[in-house]
Parts: structure tokens; C-alpha cells; sequence
């Protein structure tokens, strides 16, 4: 079990303070699809945005843990389950492979802006022909004299239609070769660049996303993160530290919701009993309430594996299955837990389920999640 330090638990309870804030109107927003603007000059002002960076990039210095133990706490306070989903986007997508891969003079041109949020950042992988399979992919980056000049489109680009800055994933060989494989920075404004407009979806309304166009787009050389060739590698460490934080604001709402249904349950009366006393209803909680802990242990383990230096593949294919089917069973309990409440938008537990059931497909779906594991097996 994991100690929690004063400071951890300071910055936890700062998270919980900024998530009930960002939450005022959440329901409105989802309605209208609009993120939150208002919430994110809340999340500025708080520095939390900061969190996982160097403080010589004006971060707060914190490690994975850390990190992942104040999301949790911006999870459980908060409502707007696409805004929570935008600001870990924000960090891990742009700022995590910047800190690690990046040149000292892109981090000093970038992550500043990215560690204060005066910039929001995205990252684009998937392409309308795939979008698990990253090795289909077919947009292009090739070299001409101080530029790279990138051709094709990227879809489902979180964060896309409000983002500043992309690191966008391209070939610079042949196709299915890992080593082909580029992150490039690309500022929004870059001549041949067009972000698509936002994109109608399910769940996580608040959190807009949309396509990119790359016509002829030059982007310098000196904005490769890493090296030419290395795009695999960033990918990799970017999409560890994507689950772990995606995921455990995620567990953060199964608590919260966990708690709701409790408290419901001792309070609802039907045919003159509280609705917790019929078996039915319990044993939906227990069940709840297993699925929270063990979510908990999964990413909280594999955090402390990958910040040990071990091999976590597997640990984290897993921690991503467990904990998106659970947020999808444990937001579909606790609308039949609230009955007809539950299935009214008022009460806003059905967006919690709309919402949860885009964690089984993005970051690799949950089949791709069960055939990594089989391959680690030996399968």
C-alpha cells in the first residue's frame, strides 16, 4: 500500500477543489458539446498543469505517482469527465514526450507554455484506414533541406479543434517498419495544416476532437521529438503514461459514483425498505466496489513497475482492460441502481455511461488490449 505524504495529499486536495469548480455547468456543456474554457483558466491558475515537469521548465517537478494520485482527485470532483479527459490529454500527449525525447531548445521554445497551459497541446495517431493498427499508417514526412514536409490526415485527434501545437506521428520509411516511424511538433498555424471542424460522438462531448489535413505541410526539422526514426519509441513511453493518467481519472469517477450509489441506496425507499436491503441492489454495489479496487491495485502497481524501471507490457495492457470495462459496468449499475433518475440526463449518470464507453476504445481497444496479452503469453 502506497503512503501518501502531507504534500501528495495537498496537491490531491487542490486537484478536488478544481474539479468541483470546473464541474458548474457541466451539463450544459455536454448538451452544446463546448469545452470548458472557463474550467481550463481555472486549471491554469491552480498549476497543476505543471505537474509532471521539470521546474526549469516552470513545472512542478512530481513523478508518476504523484501525477497520477492528483488526477485521481481531479476524477473523482469532477463532473465534466470530457474536460478531466482534455487536461490529461494535454499533458501526456505533448508535454510527457517533449520532457523526455525533446532537444533543449524545443523544450525551451514548448514546454513552458505547455506546463502553464497558455498553449493546449494534442497528438495525432490515428488515420481514417486505421486506427489501432499504427503500423498501417500512411501519412508521410520527407525531408527537404531544413524542413520535413508531412502529406495525408490523421482522425479522432483529441483536443484538435482548441489545440495549439500536435506532435504528429508520420513515416519516414517504409511502411510497417517500426523504425519508420516520426514525431514531429507542428504548430497549429504551420502553412499546410488544416484542422477539420469538431466531430459529433457518443460520449466525452466536452472534450472536443476533430481531423487533420496535411497538404504540402513544412515542419522544421528541428521540431523532430527524439530523432528521425525514434517515433516508435516516444509513442510507446507516451502511451504508458496515457493510460496510467486517462485511467486513473477514471477510477477517481468510479469512486465518486461508487459513493453516490451507496448513499442512494440508504436513502431510497421502495415497498417500504431501503433499496440497498434487496440483494439485487447490494450485491450490484459489492460488485462495484470490487471493480474500483482492483483498478486501483492494477494502474497503482504497474505506476510503481514503470517508475522501477521494469517491463510493464503486459501489466499495462491489462490495467487498461480492467479499468475501462469496469467504468463501463460500474456507470451502467449505477443507473439501474438510481432507476428512472438514473436514466434522465439531470441526474447525469447516463453521460457518465456514454462516457465510459469510449475507454474501451481509445489508447488500443479492448480487443487489442486481449491479443497483447495472448502474444506476452505466448499464444
Amino acid at each position: 500500500m502506497i503512503i501518501w505524504t502531507e504534500e501528495q495529499r495537498e496537491l490531491r486536495g487542490l486537484a478536488e477543489e478544481l474539479g468541483a469548480a470546473a464541474s458548474e455547468g457541466h451539463l450544459e456543456r455536454d448538451v452544446r458539446s463546448e469545452f470548458g474554457t472557463e474550467a481550463w483558466k481555472l486549471v491554469q491558475e491552480s498549476g497543476l498543469l505543471g505537474l509532471p515537469f521539470d521546474e526549469r521548465w516552470g513545472g512542478l517537478g512530481r513523478d508518476l505517482l504523484t501525477t497520477m494520485y492528483v488526477l485521481e482527485g481531479l476524477g473523482y470532483a469532477c463532473r465534466d469527465g470530457g474536460f478531466s479527459f482534455s487536461v490529461s490529454t494535454h499533458l501526456v500527449s505533448t508535454g510527457v514526450p517533449l520532457q523526455r525525447f525533446g532537444s533543449v531548445d524545443l523544450k525551451q521554445r514548448y514546454l513552458p507554455r505547455v506546463s502553464d497551459g497558455s498553449i493546449i497541446g494534442a497528438h495525432a495517431i490515428s488515420e481514417p484506414s486505421g486506427g489501432s493498427d499504427v503500423m498501417a499508417m500512411r501519412t508521410t514526412a520527407v525531408r527537404d533541406g531544413d524542413d520535413y514536409v508531412l502529406n495525408g490526415n490523421k482522425t479522432f485527434v483529441t483536443n484538435g479543434p482548441i489545440a495549439d501545437v500536435f506532435v504528429v506521428y508520420a513515416l519516414t520509411g517504409k511502411r510497417g517498419n517500426p523504425a519508420a516511424l516520426t514525431a514531429f511538433l507542428v504548430d497549429r498555424e504551420s502553412p499546410g495544416l488544416v484542422v477539420g471542424p469538431p466531430i459529433g460522438k457518443m460520449g466525452l462531448s466536452t472534450s472536443p476532437f476533430s481531423e487533420l489535413f496535411f497538404d504540402a505541410c513544412r515542419v522544421p526539422v528541428t521540431n523532430v521529438v527524439g530523432a528521425p526514426g525514434a517515433g516508435f519509441l516516444v509513442m510507446d513511453h507516451v502511451m504508458k503514461w496515457e493510460i496510467l493518467c486517462s485511467f486513473v481519472i477514471n477510477l477517481g469517477e468510479m469512486q465518486h459514483r461508487l459513493e453516490r450509489s451507496i448513499e442512494y441506496a440508504r436513502s431510497r425507499e421502495q415497498f417500504g425498505q431501503k433499496i440497498g436491503s434487496f440483494q439485487s441492489v447490494s450485491n450490484r454495489i459489492a460488485d462495484m466496489h470490487v471493480a474500483v479496487e482492483t483498478s486501483r491495485k492494477w494502474l497503482y502497481d504497474t505506476a510503481l513497475r514503470l517508475s522501477n524501471g521494469e517491463n510493464v507490457t503486459v501489466d499495462v495492457a491489462v490495467s487498461k482492460l480492467v479499468t475501462s470495462e469496469s467504468n463501463v459496468a460500474t456507470a451502467l449499475a449505477a443507473v439501474q441502481i438510481f432507476g428512472g433518475y438514473g436514466y434522465t440526463k439531470e441526474y447525469g449518470l447516463e453521460k457518465d455511461l456514454r462516457n465510459a464507453v469510449a475507454g474501451t476504445i481509445y489508447s488500443g481497444t479492448s480487443d487489442v488490449q486481449r491479443q497483447r496479452i495472448a502474444k506476452m503469453l505466448d499464444l
